[in-house]
């Protein structure tokens, strides 16, 4: 009965760390839908909201920094986990593949995990995936943390035994939005009537063509049917199906068909099947035209919405994983020196013509030289000796504190003059001299 008083009352569900995963009591909705994380895939936006984000966070650059003595950074190609996280988490998968799996998980159970195995010295040699279904977490009477896994037979025996309990040290976990900011909360669970809407939608209009796209009816006669069965199932025969409709039906001994269904334009179908694709957009955060409705996309705004998109869907996801990798991965002396960090300048590029402008500025005021820019378009390096690594400015800009010391140095040259002798002796053709140079090094202005 502890069960059924949970599942009826009507008190939001608790975040406690006893188990990661949102409980779907016997999966029903308001829709009359079966919606749990896997059935919710089967609806064409929810698969494409998850596969947008999984694959722009699985196709992002990752690397790990070193700071450098400058306050600069520089790769950490050394690291051991530079080659875990930017190639091959574990012998089996490619780091693609990894972050993808892991991503698909936190967008529908709210939860990523993957153990980590290290080495005798402390090392993390390997990463692999864990169903966020089958992980539980607890604290201990010490009140530390613990992951409780579950291993069932269609999983990969990465684990002896069939439930295995492990430390904080030894998994990597990716939460989600939670209330207690240990346990994330599935975005699926949370909008399961929205989603069972959309898949309600879906599963009426595939009945809709299935019975010849035409509404159920009535079928009258004017006496007594001895087998109305016989005559339903020889209609259905005839006339059900999609590839039966728009027959002519031919009607005996009296017989009437009466439509009283609801057309789909009065039912408003369509509209509402638009609506929900708007509407899962919407808990996912990802913008209309990147699964596919371009009804409010047109060239002057759709490279500002997928702007929007890194800045405002992605970004935070990034923070997420960078941070929890950093705080998982790294040993904690190397957490001064060291840190995780995907790389998005990619996805923000504009354009050709606008790339071309913003480097142009770049190359003009002196902080990027040919080589820098050549690098972000995966061109190759100009030799140093040519002058591939030059930083040039345009010479006829000066310091502002110099500003006007040209002006004071002909000011000074005029008092010179001045004091000349108005004899003409020896001063005064030192003086005409003097005028002669200055008319030849100002040119016209000296004139």
């Amino acid at each position: 009965m502890n069960i059924f008083s949970r599942f009826f009352s009507r008190d939001k569900p608790k975040n406690a760390t006893a188990g990661a995963a949102y409980q779907f009591f016997f999966g029903g909705t308001s829709a009359g839908q079966n919606v749990n994380e896997r059935t919710a895939m089967q609806m064409t936006a929810v698969y494409a909201c998850v596969r947008v984000l999984a694959e722009a966070v699985a196709g992002l650059p990752l690397h790990v920094y070193r700071y450098g003595k400058d306050g600069g950074r520089e790769r950490a190609t050394e690291h051991p986990l530079y080659f875990l996280l930017h190639d091959e988490p574990n012998p089996e998968m490619t780091s693609f593949i990894f972050r993808e799996t892991l991503m698909t998980h936190l967008l529908l159970w709210g939860n990523a995990y993957a153990q980590i195995i290290r080495s005798g010295r402390n090392d993390v040699v390997a990463l692999y995936p864990l169903m966020p279904n089958r992980m539980r977490v607890d604290r201990d009477e010490r009140g530390h943390l613990f992951y409780e896994y579950t291993v069932i037979g269609d999983e990969a025996k990465t684990m002896k035994g069939a439930t295995v309990r492990l430390s904080a040290a030894d998994v990597l976990h990716i939460p989600g939005l939670g209330y207690d900011g240990i346990v994330g909360y599935s975005p699926i669970a949370m909008a399961r009537n929205a989603i069972g809407m959309g898949l309600a939608c879906e599963s009426y209009g595939a009945a809709f063509f299935a019975n010849g796209a035409a509404p159920g009816g009535v079928l009258e006669h004017p006496g007594t049917l001895k087998d109305p069965s016989k005559v339903r199932a020889s209609w259905e025969a005839v006339y059900g199906g999609t590839h039966h409709a728009h027959r002519i039906a031919v009607l005996e001994e009296g017989m009437k068909y009466t439509p009283i269904g609801i057309a789909p334009n009065e039912a408003q179908f369509l509209e509402t099947r638009k609506f929900q694709i708007d509407e899962i957009a919407r808990i996912f955060r990802v913008p209309p035209h990147m699964v596919g409705d371009l009804e409010k996309s047109t060239f002057s705004n759709i490279e500002q919405q997928s702007l929007e998109f890194v800045k405002y869907t992605l970004a935070p996801w990034l923070s997420r994983w960078e941070q929890a990798m950093a705080r998982a991965l790294l040993l904690p002396e190397e957490k001064k020196t060291c840190f995780i960090k995907f790389n998005v300048e990619g996805l923000l590029r504009g354009d050709y013509q606008s790339r071309m402008n913003g480097y142009a500025v770049a190359r003009q005021n002196g902080w990027m030289s040919a080589n820098d820019i050549r690098a972000l378009e995966n061109l190759d390096r100009i030799p140093a000796e040519e002058g591939g690594d030059l930083y040039l400015i345009n010479g006829n800009m000066t310091k502002l504190k110099d500003a006007g010391l040209f002006a004071g140095k002909e000011q000074d040259s005029d008092e010179e003059v001045l004091d000349v002798e108005p004899d003409g002796g020896a001063g005064g053709n030192a003086g005409a001299d003097a005028r002669a140079a200055r008319c030849h090094r100002g040119g016209q202005l000296a004139r």
